[in-house]
C-alpha cells in the first residue's frame, strides 16, 4: 500500500470509546490537520487474558461498532489494528504521513509504560505525542493536602475534590461538532470476537443510558442488590462510553451519594498513581505478614458460587454469569474470602478481574484491600462481616438469594464450608498475630 502524501494528525482511541465530550478527539479535530481515528486490540493485554471467553471483547467491539457508524456518517473510519502498540504505530507511520499524535491520560502502570514506548517510537520521526485529561475530573497532583503530599483518606479527599470542582472543570468538550474535520477514507472493518481468538460469550453490547430515576433515589436502594438501584454504569466509565464530565453534572444535581461513588473511583486511582506499589502489595505494609491459609479447595467453591453460604454464593454466581455483581455483594464476597477463608485478597482480586465487565485496576484493587482491611481508609481488620447478618439487612425476602441461587433450599446444596463464629475468630487472632509482629 503507497504511503498517503496528505499530512494528518492520528487520534488514538483507548479508554474514552465515544466521539462526543472526548478531550483528546477534540484537540486533535482543532489540530489544522485532517484527523484518523484509530483503536488498537492490544496484543499484549489480550495475550494476558487466560479466559478465552471474555465478555470485555464484545463490550469493547459493540463500542467500536457504534463509533464506526458515526465516523462513516462524516465520511471517515475508524482504522483498527490487531497488534501491540508499538508495531501497530511503526506500520501507521509506513501507511500515512503523521504529524501529530492525540490521545487522553492512562494511568494504570502497563499504560504509562506503554505510552512511553509510544511516544519513543514517534519522537524518532520527530512526531508529537499530545495526550491530555478525560477519564477522571481531577488527576495525578490535583487534589493534594496543604503540605503537597497526597490524600490516603477519603473523607478529606473528597471534601478537597468538591472545593476544587467548578463550571469550567466539567463543561463539556464538543468534538461531536467537528467530526466534519476527520480524514476523508474508505469504510474498515472490525474484528469479530473469534477473529480475536476469543469465544463469542453472547454479551450484547448497549449504549449507556443514564437513569435519572435511579440516581435520584440511589442513596435509599444502593445496598439492596435485589433492586434495580444502581446506574449499572461501570462498564461506561471503565471504557469511556460515557463522559465523566457528564455523569458528574448529573451527579451534581441529583444525588450527592452517587456523586461520592464518583470520587472514590478518582480517589482510588490517586492512589495507584502515588503509591504504585499497592498493585502488588498491601498499601499498609505490615498486613503482608498475614499467614493466609490459602487452601486452593476453598477457593474453587468460592470462585463457583458453592460456598454454603446463600449470599456469598448468588453473588459469585452472578458474576460468572453476567460479569456483574452488585456492590453490597462485593464487600460480601470479598470478606468472606479474606476473613472467614483467610485466602489473600490478591486471589479474589485477580478472580474479580478476570470476570468483571467493568474491571478497573485501581478500583478492583483499592476495594479488595478495603475488604482485607490492608488499604487506605479501609475497613478495621477486626470487621469481619455475617453473611447471615448481611442477609437479614439487605436481602431480608431472599429475592436476590432465590433468584441465583434456586438450590439453596434443596438437599444438593453444599454445607458451609466453614463454621462463620469459629472463622472470625480465627481470622481475628490470625491478623492481630501478624500485626504484632511488626510492631
Amino acid at each position: 500500500m503507497p504511503k498517503s502524501n496528505e499530512p494528518i494528525a492520528v487520534f488514538w482511541f483507548r479508554r474514552d470509546l465515544r466521539s462526543g465530550d472526548n478531550a483528546g478527539l477534540y484537540n486533535a479535530l482543532k489540530s489544522g490537520y485532517r484527523v484518523l481515528p484509530l483503536f488498537i486490540f492490544d496484543t499484549v493485554i489480550l495475550d494476558r487474558l487466560e479466559e478465552r471467553k471474555d465478555r470485555r471483547i464484545e463490550f469493547i467491539a459493540g463500542a467500536l461498532g457504534e463509533l464506526q457508524e458515526t465516523f462513516i456518517r462524516a465520511g471517515s473510519t475508524l482504522a483498527v489494528y490487531h497488534a501491540s502498540p508499538v508495531d501497530a504505530f511503526r506500520k501507521i507511520l509506513t501507511e500515512f504521513d503523521v504529524r501529530a499524535v492525540y490521545a487522553n491520560h492512562d494511568y494504570e502502570p502497563y499504560a504509562v509504560s506503554r505510552d512511553s514506548a509510544v511516544a519513543g517510537i514517534l519522537k524518532e520521526s520527530g512526531i508529537p505525542f499530545h495526550t491530555f485529561k478525560d477519564q477522571v475530573i481531577f488527576e495525578k497532583n490535583e487534589v493534594l493536602k496543604s503540605d503537597e503530599t497526597p490524600y490516603t483518606v477519603f473523607t478529606p479527599y473528597a471534601n478537597a475534590w468538591k472545593k476544587l470542582l467548578t463550571k469550567e472543570v466539567v463543561s463539556p468538550y464538543p468534538s461531536q461538532d467537528l467530526l466534519g474535520n476527520l480524514l476523508t477514507i474508505a469504510p474498515g472493518s472490525i474484528p469479530s470476537a473469534s477473529e480475536l481468538g476469543f469465544l463469542k460469550t453472547g454479551y450484547i453490547y448497549s449504549a449507556p443510558e443514564i437513569d435519572t430515576n435511579i440516581i435520584e433515589n440511589y442513596h435509599n436502594t444502593r445496598n439492596y442488590p435485589s433492586l434495580a438501584g444502581t446506574s449499572r454504569l461501570g462498564p461506561h466509565l471503565r471504557f469511556g462510553t460515557v463522559s465523566i464530565r457528564t455523569l458528574v453534572r448529573t451527579a451534581l444535581t441529583l444525588n450527592e451519594a452517587w456523586l461520592n461513588e464518583l470520587i472514590w473511583r478518582e480517589f482510588f486511582m490517586a492512589i495507584l498513581w502515588h503509591f504504585p506499589h499497592v498493585a502488588e502489595n498491601s498499601f499498609k505494609w505490615k498486613y503482608d505478614s498475614i499467614v493466609w491459609l490459602n487452601k486452593e479447595e476453598e477457593f474453587a467453591r468460592w470462585c463457583n458460587g458453592m460456598t454454603g453460604f446463600p449470599i456469598v454464593d448468588a453473588g459469585m454466581r452472578e458474576l460468572n454469569e453476567t460479569g456483574f455483581m452488585h456492590n453490597r455483594v462485593r464487600m460480601i464476597t470479598a470478606g468472606f474470602l479474606v476473613k472467614d477463608l483467610l485466602i489473600d485478597w490478591r486471589w479474589g482480586e485477580a478472580y474479580f478481574a478476570s470476570k468483571l465487565l467493568d474491571y478497573e485496576l485501581s478500583s478492583n484493587n483499592g476495594n479488595w484491600q478495603w475488604a482485607a482491611g490492608c488499604g487506605c481508609d479501609a475497613a478495621p481488620y477486626f470487621r469481619v462481616f455475617s453473611p447471615a447478618e448481611q442477609t437479614r439487612k439487605f436481602d431480608p425476602d431472599l429475592s436476590y438469594i432465590k433468584k441465583w441461587v434456586p438450590d439453596s433450599a434443596s438437599q444438593s446444596y453444599p454445607d458451609p464450608v466453614v463454621d462463620h463464629s469459629l472463622a472470625r475468630v480465627r481470622a481475628i487472632q490470625t491478623y492481630r498475630e501478624a500485626l504484632q509482629k511488626t510492631t
